[in-house]
């Protein structure tokens, strides 16, 4: 595409941009090779590959899937666990201008195939350890036109890179807009959509957190990923690459704690990226004392935002490293951020408990009501957001993309409200709310005040269909080991604390709460096991009364 091809007329008092040529991401690996090329840029239990090996890898196979047809724009649907292949194939798509369309290696081959359909994609990328997956795709997908097997397979990933060892491959040029990864919704509300992420916005992201997760992060860094690659983990990959920083990845498939505190005492890790849940089970875990982990500077999570208690917990096995960030798949989680400044390691009259923190460099929240009218510091509405890290739109997806933007704002579905400071507390997801006799109750209070029993290790709150008030609340609470409490004693925890219409009226005890691939504890899951486990019934309203 001609770089002028999508300028526009120029705005009164300024001028009309005369390119809108953007760096290619790929460079930034480019980079770290030219730079730093002997010093070690990946690490996968024992291998271990150098910034000019990485490079080279993705060199020959960007040139391997040019020879293939692959062109500009193309979408290459990618299946596996981490692995330096996964690692690599990101910047090989970039490098083509090929768009990277991740998959979560934990979903069913029937899912994968539904994201092959809604992508387009024309070749796959599978670890042979997923041999349904591909066949799923290859039946779905009548234009499938390769399939590269990473390990044993017909055509294989490190066949293709041997093939092609040595030679090198240039940039493709891009633009801002044009599309670089297929960054797919967790699909909690409905099937999930195709967030276009591009060149020019991930260019901003990067920068963004390098100034806002991480500052001052360079080549003697280290970074430990304790998630899939394929998601928000990803991104964070990237912004290591741009500052040479070598990414550690866990050789186990599953978290080990003992193993993650080994790497960061070996390496001397100085950022991890998770989510709240594995940052509380991480600390939670003896083998935080058995580990030297000074070296930590940013522990950063998101995805969602900490349980107050986990949040003390964590720093007092820290110290004040945790960093968090809210931003949704859409706004590359760019949205706000907690620094470690301004994470409180105990409860007093100036702390802000249950704040995700201060808006992120360069963009700007709104809080709206359901017309879209702004709405005044302490009001609790819609989390609207604008900038340059908010995503292009959905792909092929007109409805979506109409019900996602209201005004250029694009609307998160979380509800929240700023403090006259501009310190932002999300209170849930629209979708989490329930109405009882009446009344909106976010289960997030109700969450935050029940950890902080001392029996209660983890809860989800969600509401369910009730013949008198409409709807109530059912509680799934998980014990600590060696404790417990019961319903009733739940009920007389709470009494007193909250309004009797915000308390459950009903709590269920699992061994642990059902979780997202990416770790996370969503409503939908909860509710959908609920039912799954016959604790509720789809044939009524509630077997809960008041």
């Amino acid at each position: 595409m001609n770089v002028l091809s999508s300028i526009e007329a120029a705005p009164r008092g300024g001028v009309a941009p005369c390119s809108k040529r953007v760096m290619n991401l790929s460079h930034f690996l480019r980079q770290a090779g030219r730079r730093h090329g002997d010093e070690i840029g990946f690490v996968h239990g024992e291998q271990h590959l150098t910034w000019a090996q990485l490079d080279a890898r993705v060199d020959a196979m960007a040139l391997a899937l040019t020879a293939r047809g692959v062109v500009k724009g193309d979408r290459i649907l990618v299946q596996s666990r981490n692995c330096n292949q996964l690692f690599e194939s990101m910047f090989a798509c970039f490098r083509i201008g090929a768009v990277w369309v991740p998959t979560n290696y934990r979903q069913s081959p029937a899912e994968v195939a539904y994201l092959a359909e809604a992508s387009g994609a024309s070749v796959m990328i599978c670890q042979d350890v997923f041999p349904a997956h591909a066949q799923a795709v290859q039946e779905a997908v009548g234009g499938l036109e390769h399939l590269i097997t990473i390990g044993e397979g017909r055509e294989t990933y490190d066949a293709l890179v041997a093939e092609h060892a040595g030679q090198p491959c240039a940039l493709m040029d891009v633009t801002y807009d044009d599309p670089c990864w297929f960054f797919f919704t967790s699909g909690t509300t409905g099937r999930p959509k195709a967030g276009v992420l591009t060149h020019g916005q991930m260019g901003f992201v990067i920068t963004n957190h390098l100034c806002d997760l991480m500052p001052g992060t360079t080549h003697e860094d280290a970074s430990l990923v304790v998630a899939p690659l394929s998601h928000g983990a990803g991104i964070h990959q990237l912004v290591q690459v741009a500052r040479a920083v070598k990414t550690v990845l866990p050789a186990s498939d599953r978290l080990d704690p003992d193993e993650v505190w080994g790497l960061v005492a070996h390496w001397k890790i100085t950022n991890m990226f998770t989510v709240p849940t594995i940052v509380k089970l991480l600390t939670e875990h003896k083998a935080v004392d058995e580990h030297d982990h000074s070296s930590l500077r940013y522990v950063i999570y998101a995805g969602a935002p900490m349980y107050r208690e986990d949040q003390k917990f964590a720093l007092r096995k820290l110290g004040r490293v945790l960093v968090q960030y809210f931003g949704l798949g859409e706004v590359t989680g760019n949205i706000t951020v907690l620094p470690p400044s301004l994470h409180e390691p105990e409860d007093h009259a100036g702390a802000r408990i249950g704040t995700c923190g201060i808006e992120r460099t360069g963009m700007q929240v709104s809080i709206q009501d359901e017309q879209g009218k702004e709405m005044q510091p302490g009001e609790t509405g819609e989390i609207c957001v604008c900038g340059l890290a908010v995503f292009a739109g959905y792909y092929n997806n007109p409805e979506a993309n109409a019900k996602a933007f209201r005004n250029g704002w694009f609307r998160t579905g979380d509800l929240g409200h700023l403090d006259r400071q501009g310190f932002l507390f999300i209170t849930g997801r629209a979708s989490d709310m329930y109405i009882s006799g009446g009344s909106n109750v976010y289960p997030r209070e109700v969450e935050e005040l029940l950890l902080t029993h001392p029996a209660v290790a983890e809860v989800a709150i969600v509401g369910v269909p009730d013949r008198i008030w409409g709807e109530v609340g059912v509680a799934v609470l998980v014990t600590r080991p060696g404790a417990s409490i019961s319903e009733a004693e739940m009920m007389a925890f709470l009494d007193g604390k909250i309004a009797r219409y915000k308390m459950p009226k009903q709590a269920f005890f699992w061994d642990e709460l059902p979780k997202s691939g990416y770790g996370k504890i969503t409503k939908k899951i909860v509710r959908d096991e609920l039912y799954a486990r016959g604790c509720l019934t789809q044939d009524t309203p509630s077997s809960v009364s008041a």
